[in-house]
């Protein structure tokens, strides 16, 4: 029988956005930035439906306010691989990472809901999920590991997939130690796009020319990242994905040919539209900021996100 947890149980997690991708690094390399949502959760007795959502921030009014927002799909799920249920649940949200920009707002949400688990459980003396489990879990809502990993881990990954002798897929990914020179600009549109329908621009196949150029790319990529940040406009090229979106997200790609025209190594931020300039630089030249194809984006810098922390007995805010 699942041991059902007892009411009054507190618990809270902050989980990091994230960028995928960083130009050839397709579903594989990921980073973490410093912009973090924030989740509540009480086991609680909740008459009717047995939950009770509240989300301030980003998506208020928008996301729906029911089982299948995605942090409470997120705790289900936890909760069924620890072997246990609860009474009911009241979940708050507070968030700052923008939704459909790129920023793995999605996988965030997951994390965030299966993190928040390990919380819970451990008043209990009850063991949690890994970071093993929680990449593997929240992967599989998202059929790739980029973002997930970095919302896990924090800093920089590489992650990858595998398919075993049973048919699963397992998903993997291990942390990079990241150049302490490089500075991470985010620069956010108010326009937002879909995963799934800028995944469609791409094509089924591509040329061993394009797929060799990528390979290079993004090992080179790992170099830049961890010792040779010189190195960042090379390693940061990319054929695979971010011209077919370009079309897609006209001002997107004007920006990124900006950034690469003064040097600056900008990537699509996961499927976009949101991009990112890494630079050893302190800040980003007044030309590229004031220049027209800039004005569409809110260009901040931002530190890089910590790997997804929970606690146990919180106050939960009203």
């Amino acid at each position: 029988m699942v041991e059902v947890l007892p009411t009054g149980l507190t618990a809270s997690v902050a989980v990091a956005a994230s960028s995928a991708n960083l130009g050839p690094g397709f579903d594989s390399l990921g980073l973490a930035l410093g912009l973090y949502d924030e989740v509540f959760v009480e086991t609680a007795e909740v008459p009717g439906s047995g939950l009770v959502i509240q989300v301030e921030g980003e998506g208020a009014g928008q996301v729906p306010l029911t089982p299948d927002h995605l942090v409470v799909q997120g705790i289900r799920r936890g909760l069924r691989e620890v072997g246990v249920d609860v009474p009911g649940l009241v979940v708050r949200c507070r968030n700052a990472i923008p939704h459909q920009r790129g920023l793995g707002s999605s996988a965030s949400a997951v994390v965030a809901g299966l993190a928040v688990v390990n919380g819970l459980v451990a008043q209990l003396d009850r063991p949690g999920l890994s970071e093993a489990q929680l990449v593997q879990l929240a992967s599989e809502f998202e059929g790739h590991p980029d973002n997930a990993a970095a919302a896990v881990l924090g800093g920089a990954v590489v992650s990858w997939t595998e398919s075993t002798t049973g048919g699963e897929t397992r998903y993997s990914a291990v942390p990079l130690r990241l150049h302490p020179d490089i500075h991470l600009f985010p620069a956010i549109p108010d326009v937002r796009s879909s995963t799934a329908e800028t995944r469609m621009l791409l094509p089924e196949q591509v040329s061993h020319r394009d797929a060799r150029f990528n390979v290079s790319r993004a090992a080179l990529l790992v170099v830049a990242l961890t010792e040779r940040p010189d190195l960042l406009t090379t390693a940061t090229e990319d054929l695979l994905h971010q011209p077919q979106r370009a079309a897609a997200q006209p001002e997107s790609a004007q920006f990124l040919q900006l950034l690469r025209q003064h040097g600056i190594a900008g990537v699509l931020s996961g499927a976009g539209p949101a991009v990112i300039a890494l630079t050893t630089a302190a800040e980003l030249p007044a030309e590229v900021l004031d220049a027209p194809a800039a004005r569409a984006f809110n260009v901040t810098e931002l530190r890089v996100g910590d790997g997804v922390r929970w606690n146990s007995g919180v106050v939960v805010p009203g």
